[in-house]
């Protein structure tokens, strides 16, 4: 999920809102802010997408200790 602002001159700045990074400042096309979006790798969404998939695996455990 990304912010993104069109500058006084028309070009564009984009922060990724999980982790406030800027991703890109003064690009000229929309296009050009999809591509450097895509090519970010956001450390605290990964974090938190490892802790909820260790939550899972530790939930389906735990389940089947149960059964």
């Amino acid at each position: 999920m990304y912010s993104r602002t069109q500058n006084e001159n028309g070009s564009y700045d984009t922060r990724c809102l999980y982790c406030f990074m800027t991703i890109a400042s003064a690009v000229e096309t929309e296009k050009e802010l999809d591509q450097l979006e895509a090519r970010h790798i956001c450390p605290e969404r990964a974090l938190a997408e490892l802790l909820e998939l260790g939550k899972a695996i530790e939930s389906r455990s735990h389940r089947a200790s149960l059964s």
